[in-house]
């Protein structure tokens, strides 16, 4: 029996039986590294196209302004 410290809680969307199967299931360590090998392939294109000035000028201005409220 698993410790009830551990698990989580069931998602509203999920009856009992489909979040026990969940809890179960696993990916083969050759499958968990090739779905790593294309989230970083992903995410390493998306960083380095760096930020556009209109987004940094947010974040500049947001981070003022949460700066002032404290």
């Amino acid at each position: 029996m698993k410790d009830s410290k551990s698990v989580p809680r069931r998602p509203e969307s999920m009856n009992q039986s489909e979040f026990e199967t969940a809890q179960d299931a696993t990916l083969d360590q050759n499958i968990q590294g090739k779905i790593g090998e294309q989230l970083r392939a992903l995410y390493d294109d998306v960083i380095s196209q760096g930020v556009p000035d209109r987004f940094a000028d947010l974040l500049r201005r947001l981070d003022e302004r949460d700066r002032g409220e404290s």
